[in-house]
């Protein structure tokens, strides 16, 4: 997995977890971590086809 996919994808697990603590406290803030997540694992899976591609 490449460098970049991979920090993509703890970005992403990040975010999710920040977006679960968040919708449990109550507040609407999580909706900005879940698009973070979304946009993260988006990256994550272009560094992982980009990088099938060239290997």
């Amino acid at each position: 997995m490449p460098r970049l996919a991979l920090c993509a994808l703890i970005v992403c697990l990040l975010a999710i977890a920040a977006a679960v603590v968040s919708f449990a406290q109550g507040s609407w803030l999580g909706i900005v971590w879940v698009l973070i997540a979304g946009l993260s694992s988006n990256m994550c899976w272009y560094y992982v086809k980009r990088g099938k591609v060239t290997s």
